[in-house]
């Protein structure tokens, strides 16, 4: 089975809501993809049923209109928009902070459940942690989980130090 398989299976149609979405978000570019799936492009993967997104915000009430039309539930909250499938686990999560909106202008293309998809810069990735787990208002355990993934990818920083470290004193 592969990753996608997986996921589908566990989340019950996980991946078919992100292709879905990933289908409207093509006709409402830019986007990108921020948060934990964007962190699991850069280190070694750990499951997360949420799926972290940035777009233009004033394309963002004709991305949750046309949700709707192809059956999510939409709910609007003070900075974020959630769209999740009537049956999947799946929480899309649209940020609207306005901070984020600087990820839109450097990113890379990735394979994230079988799509391929823009996915934030890792340096941009990195700030939005930083300014997620920064964030006292959200709960404890989700300012844990933003902490984890920081050090998730401190580790693969100092791997590629260890690695370069003898070819940068041999100069």
């Amino acid at each position: 089975m592969t990753a996608a398989e997986v996921f589908e299976s566990v989340t019950r149609g996980g991946v078919s809501d992100f292709s879905a979405l990933v289908q409207i978000l093509s006709v409402n570019k830019p986007w990108c993809l921020i948060g934990g799936l964007a962190v699991n492009c850069y280190v070694e993967p750990i499951y997360t049923v949420d799926a972290d997104m940035v777009a233009v915000t004033d394309r963002l009430p004709r991305i949750s209109e046309q949700l709707e039309q192809v059956g999510f539930q939409i709910q609007r909250f003070e900075h974020s928009i959630c769209a999740k499938g009537r049956n999947s686990q799946l929480r899309i999560l649209f940020t609207t902070d306005a901070r984020y909106q600087e990820s839109l202008a450097d990113k890379e293309v990735r394979n994230v459940l079988g799509q391929r998809v823009p996915v934030a810069a890792l340096e941009n990735v990195i700030l939005g942690k930083i300014w997620a787990w920064k964030d006292q208002t959200r709960r404890a355990s989700k300012r844990k989980k933003d902490e984890l993934d920081l050090l998730r990818i401190a580790e693969l920083i100092q791997n590629y130090m260890r690695k370069f470290r003898p070819k940068l004193s041999n100069s």
